[in-house]
């Protein structure tokens, strides 16, 4: 019975064992069943992957947003640009008086805080510095320069003194200036010294609304001055002899005041034209700042008919015409301010028209780099003076 029981007992143990162990691979093999493949883990992990943002996902979003905004600001910086580029000719138009001053330029005063009553800062020891007054409440600056050769004689001189100069037996020289600047710029400074180097006389002003000069700028008023400095020489220079040098917007001047005197038959010794163009118009349609309007439409109509109504029209290609003195053109081909093509066609009109007993055109090859206005760097220009002024005589 003992036996019996304690088999039982063992067999009910091994029974009950049994049971757990079936349990127990039950549910292991549910887990089994219930576990996810790895092919199916991969696929949780690369959608996973797919629908989190990435880092470069992230940059080039970063990168479109910025191009847009630069976009963006590009457009908005043309439109601008567009809007002001098509409102200047109506500008113009509507205003003429800002096409007198981008013509004359009498407001960019070149060199900066330089004072024009002390010639001696510009390294013009031998100058003096005086005022003449063409018109009632006009007065107009002027420079003159002895020659070099009176240099030391000069020191310390008053203005009567270089007036008294005059009568000396040198040349004088009689210089018209372009636009902008004074008297008292650099490359006009350089051309005074080389004058006066070679014998001359100087006599150099600022028109009208130029530099220290009282008034406003004007065709018309700037020939006016120049014509009463004219005949303010012509009073106290004897028997010296006057030649008159133009240079760029002074050609226009020089032309303008030669023509007077010539028809007056009190012609001056010589005119001297560098850098010349043929009339204010042809020079505005050459100019590189007119470049950007050349070909929008009614150029001409925004432009150069504003230039003709405020009176400015400087018709040297007309004026040669009547000129009944010598006459010589200096031109560089590589001028980008009056196209060189401008004074050789001025010279053709000067040729053809037979008045002037003497016609010289000197061309200076652009290798020289001359450019508008370093002509007065050539070597050969004192030759060149002294040849073609050697036999230019006129009454005086």
């Amino acid at each position: 019975m003992r036996r019996r029981n304690n088999s039982q007992t063992v067999e009910h143990d091994s029974t009950i064992t049994g049971s757990e162990k079936d349990s127990a691979q039950f549910e292991s093999q549910v887990r089994h069943n219930h576990k996810p493949s790895a092919a199916a883990e991969r696929g949780r992990e690369e959608e996973s992957g797919a629908n989190a943002p990435s880092l470069s996902d992230s940059g080039m979003k970063t990168g479109c947003r910025r191009r847009y905004r630069l976009l963006d600001r590009v457009k908005k910086v043309a439109l601008w640009l567009l809007t002001v580029y098509i409102c200047i000719p109506f500008l113009v138009k509507l205003c003429p008086a800002i096409q007198a001053k981008l013509v004359f330029l009498n407001f960019v005063r070149v060199p900066y805080f330089i004072d024009l009553k002390r010639p001696q800062d510009q390294g013009l020891n031998h100058t003096c510095n005086l005022y003449l007054h063409p018109e009632e409440a006009i007065s107009i600056g002027v420079w003159h320069t002895v020659p070099a050769s009176l240099w030391k004689e000069a020191q310390g001189k008053d203005e009567t003194w270089y007036t008294g100069s005059l009568k000396s037996g040198h040349s004088i020289m009689l210089y018209f200036h372009g636009n902008a600047g004074t008297r008292g710029g650099d490359h006009r400074v350089q051309l005074y010294k080389v004058l006066s180097e070679q014998g001359f006389h100087v006599i150099a002003l600022d028109y009208r609304g130029w530099g220290d000069s009282k008034g406003t700028p004007s065709e018309s008023g700037m020939s006016t001055d120049a014509i009463y400095t004219y005949n303010w020489l012509k009073a106290r220079s004897g028997k010296s002899s006057i030649y008159i040098w133009g240079h760029s917007l002074g050609t226009g001047v020089g032309t303008n005041v030669v023509r007077h005197l010539c028809e007056k038959e009190t012609p001056p010794g010589a005119l001297i034209l560098e850098s010349p163009f043929t009339n204010i118009r042809e020079e505005a349609k050459s100019h590189p700042f007119s470049l950007i309007y050349r070909y929008f439409p009614g150029f001409d109509w925004f432009f150069l008919d504003s230039i003709a109504e405020n009176n400015i029209i400087f018709p040297s290609d007309d004026n040669v015409k009547h000129i009944t003195c010598p006459l010589l053109i200096l031109h560089a081909e590589d001028d980008g301010v009056i196209p060189f093509h401008l004074g050789r066609k001025l010279y053709n009109i000067a040729a053809a028209s037979q008045k002037s007993p003497k016609i010289r055109f000197i061309p200076f090859h652009k290798d020289l780099g001359y450019r508008h206005k370093y002509i007065y760097k050539s070597p050969e220009l004192p030759q060149i003076l002294r040849e073609f002024l050697k036999d230019s005589t006129s009454p005086q």
